[in-house]
């Protein structure tokens, strides 16, 4: 058994039988809970953010909210970018999608300068909320600071406390905060160094990237549980989470930003700097299996290759007599047509989403929840009525989702329906960005495979094995699979919440 704070839970990789009344628990929490979601689905992870960052472009700030745009996936909750002009860093962020944040004309005009960085974001830890919106923008001893963050400290509580109890005064109830607040209090003498002896100081996932007057520093922790990538356009140095918000301005990708390595960019070029070795390298598998865009490069590898290979070998694990192969889109697509490709099943599109759906919440009356899987999804009725169909999705969380698109499948004239996921079962929560509920509701920690066959409907149901998961990564790389497995890379931190700070401090 693992423990995290006062829970406990049991995170081996497939469950003969569900403890206790575990079922009945999880499914009246799922259905009845007024906890309101930031989507309309209830059933998908959240990625904490996405991070973008340019030096030396004469529009750094139209070209970041470009990189924004394309790094939309990663957050949603607010959006912000910091602009310097050489002399003086200048602030825009708000609550909401990146369009709506900078829909007024003045917002970029407020921007001026050739460095930026922006910011999306998804609360991971603290709340949602203008007050943790980012980027931060401190004064400090060295002028004006401004940071933005993807990743979780896990050790941010204990150094807030430290240092609220030798005067410290937070702004947010972001762990972000805490690195600027170890920057502002280190004696070294340049930025850099002042940087680097702060990230040295903690613990857990990120991607930092941090703007000055006169330069960008870009920052990965040395397990790299996140990506982050650097590019060129022209003269220009481009840094961002995911290749994509380097295509969107038509910059080159030259590489990742490797894990402990800190690179500050001015005007006489680009210095890399190194934080001590991890223990372990440690890339989340799930950047792979669903955040990131499947035209990106994360971690060096193509994501549409990676989730190609991931169907593929689904495909081999767990084969079905069936007429169509679909998937549920649009992060499980690749999926779905590696599945297709190593079964010679047809893979057809049975499901059709609705891209232009607001941010809505979650109603805690059934059928309002139903209505909202109606109003995202529509299932193709000519392509599935009396076929018999796989259904690849990338991973179930709670189940939910899953149930209801079953049932609109059927609805829609399949005659069965099998469900693959292109993942093994989420059994375990995650500390170093991904915002996975607690054990109680993930379905795959408190159902077996039979019992979560039941629940969702369908007539069948195979997730990926770990082992075959492994497979398919890149030789050479070590995978964060701790919310498979229970095998944490860093030590599993105490009392960890998403309102930590707003509750302790």
């Amino acid at each position: 058994m693992r423990t995290c704070g006062s829970r406990e839970w049991s995170c081996s990789y497939m469950k003969g039988t569900s403890p206790g009344n575990a079922r009945e628990a999880t499914v009246f929490k799922e259905e009845n809970s007024s906890v309101p979601q930031t989507e309309c689905d209830p059933d998908r992870l959240r990625d904490a953010c996405g991070v973008f960052g340019i030096f030396g472009d004469p529009e750094a700030a139209t070209k970041t909210y470009l990189g924004l745009y394309a790094l939309q996936h990663r957050g949603q909750e607010s959006a912000g970018i910091a602009a310097s002009d050489g002399k003086r860093i200048s602030l825009h962020k708000g609550m909401g999608l990146v369009r709506t944040v900078f829909s007024h004309p003045d917002a970029m005009a407020g921007l001026p300068g050739a460095s930026a960085l922006g910011h999306n974001r998804y609360s991971t830890t603290g709340g949602s909320g203008m007050l943790n919106a980012q980027p931060i923008l401190i004064q400090f001893k060295k002028g004006q600071i401004a940071a933005a963050h993807n990743g979780n400290l896990i050790n941010a509580l204990e150094l807030r406390k430290r240092m609220e109890s030798t005067g410290s005064i937070f702004q947010t109830t972001s762990d972000s905060e805490v690195a600027l607040h170890l920057i502002a209090r280190s004696g070294k003498e340049t930025i850099d160094d002042m940087v680097i002896e702060a990230l040295g100081q903690l613990e857990g996932a990120y991607c930092f990237l941090f703007l000055t007057a006169s330069e960008l520093i870009a920052a990965r922790d040395p397990h790299g549980f996140r990506p982050l990538c650097i590019g060129t356009l022209g003269d220009a140095t481009v840094v961002a989470s995911e290749s994509c918000g380097l295509d969107i301005i038509g910059a080159r990708y030259v590489r990742s930003v490797e894990p402990g390595e800190i690179i500050s960019i001015d005007a006489q070029g680009m210095t890399s700097h190194r934080l001590p070795d991890a223990p372990r390298k440690a890339f989340c598998i799930f950047e792979y299996i669903y955040f990131s865009r499947p035209d990106s490069i994360i971690f060096g590898e193509k994501v549409d290759k990676f989730r190609r290979k991931l169907g593929k070998r689904l495909a081999e694990e767990s084969p079905c007599d069936a007429d169509i192969v679909m998937s549920v889109p649009d992060s499980a697509n690749t999926a779905a047509l590696g599945y297709a490709q190593r079964s010679g099943i047809r893979f057809e599109i049975g499901l059709i989403r609705n891209h232009y759906i607001g941010r809505t919440f979650i109603d805690p009356y059934q059928d309002k929840r139903d209505r909202d899987v109606r109003i995202k999804f529509n299932p193709v009725t000519g392509v599935l009525e009396g076929r018999r169909v796989v259904v690849v999705d990338d991973s179930i969380v709670r189940g939910t989702t899953m149930r209801r698109l079953v049932r609109l499948i059927r609805e829609g004239g399949a005659t069965e329906v099998h469900v693959r996921v292109a993942s093994p079962p989420v059994t375990c929560p995650c500390f170093y960005g991904i915002d996975i509920p607690s054990t109680g509701e993930l379905i795959g920690s408190t159902h077996s495979v039979e019992e979560t066959r039941g629940y969702i409907e369908a007539d069948s149901l195979a997730y990926l094995s770990v082992p075959a998961m492994l497979g398919a990564v890149p030789d050479g790389t070590i995978q964060c699979t701790a919310c498979f497995t229970g095998d944490y890379p860093t030590a599993v931190p105490e009392g960890f919440s998403k309102e930590q700070f707003s509750i302790e401090g």
